[in-house]
């Protein structure tokens, strides 16, 4: 039985070896392996520098008594949004109301005082023209007069002062914005006193937004040199751009520019702030997240692209495959540079235009090997592998 098989198997062999298409040979060497090539562009553009930031509300308040009294109302909602002017916390108004009445009252007594003494004071000329008076006098009516004025204006600034206190009674909301929660509930003695006054609560600005990015020296110098030459690159409206990526999100859905540069560098940092600010239309920029942020480093100049896939590592070294003129690949040291619209900057070790390995280096294991192009679909290669 064995003897029996042996020309069959062969037979299928041969038949299977007549119908299986003949292979490309490179004369004196493996035959050449399929690969995906791809041309190295080169087009103008803008490098970008990415940095870690912060967000903050443009405006952001810490809600303070100015009198101290019992807290009597809370009238708001935690995380509520609030009109400037709205009434958030209600202290005792009895006590700074009896304060007012009390001031008016001074204030009565002092109009009554004026009068008196101003009729006296009118009647001093007659009188001393009639000698019926001495000058001395007439001096001391004049001086009742201006003291009975002077008494009138402090109990009116009084009258004022009362009445201020008794509005500050009504904390209200100093900007329009989202409150945070009360951090003192009705029932509470709160302090009114400068630099120890109770805090009530806090509001941030709802709409634009701030980013807070600490820059390097080298990089603050390098924009400012791109500004003072007017080579800086600005969006529509004169500004330079912006673009803010928030964490788990991709590409950078963030427009915006940037509104000012400190006027200082940290000498402990050796940075300085910049600040961004984004419009916020849809209320996603909360403050506090972080962010990463892209801000142009360079003017709009011809850059080298290739595709991610087509840098290798060998060692400390970056490598890209390029294939000559012959269908011979190459090994060619590479400089990367920062990734733009999805491909890697090329710095040095490569030049416009020439073929590269795009996907399929594993099959290359040494240069000078010859590669033929792939031009199977991308489609097509799936479906086959997927039957």
């Amino acid at each position: 039985m064995k003897l029996m098989l042996l020309p069959t198997l062969s037979a299928l062999a041969f038949l299977a070896a007549c119908e299986k298409p003949p292979e490309a040979k490179h004369e004196g060497g493996p035959p050449p392996q399929p690969v995906t090539l791809a041309a190295v562009e080169e087009k103008p553009l803008v490098e970008w520098g990415e940095f870690a930031g912060r967000i903050d509300a443009i405006e952001s308040v810490e809600l303070r008594p100015r009198v101290s009294g019992l807290l009597t109302e809370v009238r708001f909602q935690s995380g509520a949004l609030v009109k400037e002017g709205d009434v958030l916390f209600v202290i005792d108004p009895r006590p700074f109301q009896a304060v007012v009445d009390k001031a008016k009252g001074e204030e009565k007594r002092a109009e009554a005082q004026v009068k008196s003494a101003k009729k006296e004071f009118d009647r001093a000329g007659p009188l001393l023209a009639a000698k019926a008076i001495s000058p001395e006098q007439a001096e001391a009516r004049e001086a009742a007069h201006l003291q009975a004025d002077a008494n009138l204006a402090a109990a009116q600034a009084g009258v004022r002062a009362a009445e201020l206190d008794l509005e500050f009674s009504e904390v209200r909301a100093p900007i329009s914005g989202r409150v945070s929660r009360a951090l003192v509930t009705a029932g509470n003695f709160v302090s009114g006193m400068p630099g120890s006054a109770t805090l009530l609560t806090t509001i941030v600005s709802t709409g634009p937004v701030y980013a807070y990015v600490d820059m390097d020296e080298n990089t603050l110098l390098q924009v400012q040199e791109l500004i003072r030459g007017k080579k800086m690159t600005l969006d529509g409206e004169g500004r330079v751009p912006a673009d803010v990526q928030l964490s788990g999100e991709t590409g950078w859905p963030h427009p915006g520019w940037i509104e000012s540069f400190d006027n200082r560098l940290d000498m402990g940092t050796g940075s300085t702030v910049v600040r961004v600010q984004l419009p916020n239309k849809e209320g996603k920029l909360t403050p506090g997240l972080f962010a990463r942020v892209r801000l142009p480093l360079t003017a709009k100049h011809p850059l080298l692209l290739v595709d991610e896939s087509a840098i290798g590592t060998d060692q400390s070294k970056k490598f890209v495959m390029t294939v000559n003129a012959q269908n011979l690949a190459e090994y060619r040291t590479v400089v990367p540079g920062p990734q733009i619209e999805g491909k890697r900057v090329i710095r040095e070790g490569l030049k416009p235009g020439e073929r590269y390995i795009a996907n399929g280096q594993g099959r290359v294991f040494f240069p000078g090997q010859p590669v033929i192009e792939d031009k199977t679909p991308a489609g097509a290669k799936n479906t086959a592998s997927n039957p």
